[in-house]
């Protein structure tokens, strides 16, 4: 079992899992390998295989199994699926068992890039490519009174690398659960896998990880432009000072800005100038040196008539604009058709065409405009033995460029050009272990957001990577993506949001779901960043997710799905609001979201109906927030203020009672739940925070109290500007900020206080004297 710990993690009790190849163990509490390799083998495993049955928790999970099933204890309560064939072979598909009166989650890959979710019953509902299954139980499972009303639990089966071999589920018309396992190279073969499928259970279906395994790229807390929807591949340094001025002025200046592809040297033999664009041709060309193309070099003159090279760019949008984050964009292999074997700049990184070849799984679900042009134009793969030395040439480069980062795209390609290398996961790791190398020598702040890359090769392949984009592209043009984008980051967060930070992508502050996306931004823990063509702004929007600094308000966790969502299709249900929930220092924060009738899922048969009513009302309670006892202190009551964004209300209610919410189609509503608590003097309160601002609670940073001669005295320190509002049951004597007295509103009717934080104050002190 390749495993070792990389850092001490906090988990919530009843979960430990073991990640194979990725170096990273989650594990309740703090104990080391040694103590868990005990563990699993003195301790019997609570699931087990009688009479051809895998019970978890005394609960019938599988049926049926075949006897070439084989189970591995793992850590305490957790077992690997694995399965024996006759005959030895670079892929293999395995039936595991019946599946069936399950809610299930399905989290696949419709194409070979991105994940979206599937809600199902049976077997027979797993798509092809699962790379995670989650199945809600009952303890008795018999269908009795008893059963019905017992508390659910939740059966994980995540496939996983094992070896030089990757795993994906898939069910049939028999409703049996089937792992696929392959190599992705002929020549690399087995017949025994014991660590195929990794298999939990708990009574918590998210037992997220509380601290971090990886470091943060700062550009994360910060407000973004990426060039892409904005110029596509016509950027150019004049078009970047023009977003940038137009975004300053407006009052919500970008301090990360992304420059997408366009700017590298490339040539492209598909597509000859001046003759009619061939859709797709672009993603034959092919990288010919390391540095930035004609149109930022410094024999390019400028309209203003003087040279700029990339690095005096670079540093003059940082001076005059404040940019504090500059990152680029490349292909993993170099460009979309690699690196040029024969230019005179790359010949000595030994590319070699290949020409990519899918697996069935890939090719049982969405065709792909990329993958096509791919697989016909070729990809010149760098030699893995040199792609160590192209990486840090690359990267070194930027770095002397005052290039602060990379946005990495097209990371799955390596799955489907394994063959002569090992195989897929082999070929992964090598990549991503030259990539990242890179990535720390040069850019120490870990300043890389991983695109293209959600299948487990990658993922699991990543060991310092702590971004990644979480779902297919933002399409603006696309009427009917634009809900399902929201939902697909949300699901594949439960996921993802284990050991990455999921990416949202861009988004544009004017289209009709501008509102939709921000606000799904603003509690998805994510950085945030739009790509706004020039002067078309919403600036209203924009000033309700960033602070007059450029900072952002960005929630402590990544948004995912309420547990009352997680087999529900907020999509083509009909009947189902997507609901998000996520956490700040000390409040949390609830989305809802109306997703029906807008579009529908990638692959769904063309007569699935994605009508709905005009309104769907569902339920919102402080119980949908995980974990809000972590952030309510100990002199919590129970109940907890809500304050609703869009009505600008404030009520109070406890946290196991409930209220209804209303909404249209692609309308959605914001709460902030904030935990009431009890001081002396009976004062009973708790802050919203910066009320205009879509994640009010985030810029609470602190909350102390004391008390002065008689007095009792609140601290509260935060960042921002605006109106800072709190739930408070009694009318403060006074305010100050920053130790000068100011003037507050309180109303005797919903006991909501209120009072002016000024703008140019990034930081402040609240002191609420009773």
């Amino acid at each position: 079992m390749n495993c070792s710990i990389v850092n001490s993690l906090h988990l919530k009790p009843s979960l430990a899992v073991i990640l194979p190849s990725t170096g990273i163990i989650l594990n309740n509490g703090r104990l080391r390998f040694r103590e868990l390799l005990k563990l699993s083998m003195s301790q019997a495993t609570k699931a087990f295989i009688k009479d051809g049955v895998l019970r978890i928790n005394g609960r019938e999970a599988l049926l049926s199994v075949p006897e070439n099933v084989v189970v591995k204890p793992s850590s305490n309560e957790s077992l690997f699926l694995g399965a024996v064939s006759p005959e030895a072979s670079s892929r293999h598909v395995f039936k595991l068992g019946v599946v069936k009166d399950f809610k299930l989650l399905s989290l696949f890959r419709f194409k070979l890039w991105w994940m979206i979710p599937r809600i199902g019953r049976s077997g027979s509902d797993i798509p092809a490519e699962t790379q995670l299954l989650l199945l809600e139980a009952k303890a008795n499972g018999d269908g009795s009174p008893q059963a019905d009303k017992a508390l659910p639990f939740y059966i994980l089966f995540l496939p996983v690398l094992d070896g030089q071999f990757r795993s994906s589920l898939q069910g049939n018309s028999s409703n049996e659960l089937e792992f696929c396992i392959e190599s992705g190279d002929p020549s690399v073969k087995s017949s025994k896998f014991f660590e195929a499928v990794l298999v939990n259970y708990a009574e918590d279906p998210y037992d997220l990880v509380k601290e971090s395994i990886k470091q943060m790229p700062e550009m994360l807390d910060w407000f973004g432009w990426c060039t892409w929807d904005t110029f596509y591949h016509d950027v150019s340094p004049e078009g970047i000072r023009e977003g940038l001025r137009s975004l300053s002025e407006g009052g919500t200046p970008a301090k990360f800005l992304i420059i997408d592809d366009g700017w590298q040297d490339v040539v492209n033999e598909f597509q000859k100038e001046g003759e009619p664009v061939v859709e797709g041709s672009y993603f034959g060309g092919r990288l010919v040196g390391i540095r930035e193309n004609s149109k930022f070099r410094s024999d390019n003159p400028t309209s203003e008539g003087t040279s700029n090279g990339l690095k005096d760019f670079i540093t003059s949008i940082k001076e005059t604009f404040g940019v504090k984050y500059v990152y680029v964009w490349h292909a993993l292999m170099g460009y979309w058709g690699g690196v040029h074997p024969n230019a005179p700049e790359t010949r000595n990184y030994n590319s070699k065409l290949l020409y990519p070849e899918q697996s069935p799984g890939n090719l049982a679900h969405s065709r792909d405009l990329a993958m096509d042009c791919m697989e016909k134009y070729g990809v010149a793969m760098i030699d893995p033995n040199r792609v160590d030395e192209f990486y840090d040439d690359l990267h070194a480069y930027l770095v002397s460029q005052n290039i602060d980062g990379v946005k990495v795209d097209v990371q799955n390609i390596l799955e489907t050009l394994g063959t002569g290398y090992g195989g897929r996961v082999s070929l992964t790791h090598r990549f991503q272990e030259a990539l990242e190398k890179s990535i720390s020598k040069n850019f120490p702040d870990n300043s890389i957001i991983c695109c293209m890359s959600l299948s487990t090769d990658s993922i699991y392949s990543s060991k310092v990577s702590a971004v990644t984009r979480a779902s297919d592209d933002y399409m603006p043009r696309n009427l009917t993506s634009q809900t399902a984008h929201v939902a697909s980051v949300a699901f594949n967060s439960i996921f993802l949001g284990e050991v990455l930070v999921p990416d949202w992508d861009m988004f544009y502050s004017v289209h009709y779901a501008a509102e939709f996306h921000a606000k799904a931004r603003a509690l998805g823990g994510c950085g945030i960043y739009v790509s706004d063509k020039i002067n078309e702004h919403d600036f209203d929007l924009l000033k309700k997710l960033v602070l007059p600094d450029g900072s952002i308000l960005r929630a402590k966790y990544p948004g995912r799905p309420t547990r009352d969502c997680l087999f529900s299709d907020p999509i083509t249900d009909g009947k189902s609001l997507l609901k998000v929930w996520n956490l700040n220092k000390f409040t949390g924060i609830l989305g809802a979201f109306n997703c029906q009738g807008a579009g529908t899922w990638p692959g769904l048969s063309s007569n699935q109906s994605n009508s709905s009513p005009e309104f769907i009302t569902g339920e919102v309670s402080p119980n949908d927030i995980e974990y809000l006892d972590e952030v309510a202190g100990n002199n919590w009551i129970g109940d907890c203020a809500i304050y609703s964004f869009d009505s600008g209300s404030l009520s109070r209610l406890p946290k196991n009672e409930s209220f209804g919410v209303t909404l249209k189609v692609l309308q959605c509503e914001l709460f902030t739940i904030s935990p009431v608590q009890v001081y002396d003097k009976n004062v009973e309160f708790s802050p919203i925070g910066l009320i205009q601002m879509y994640n009010s609670g985030g810029a609470v940073e602190n909350i102390d109290f004391s008390n002065k001669n008689s007095d009792l005295v609140l601290h509260i320190e935060g960042r921002g500007s605006g109106i800072f509002g709190a739930y408070s049951s009694r009318q403060p004597e006074c305010c100050t900020l920053n130790s000068k007295q100011v003037q507050f509103k309180f109303s005797i009717v919903d006991n909501f206080l209120t009072l002016n934080i000024p703008v140019g104050l990034h930081f402040w002190a609240l002191d609420i004297f009773f």
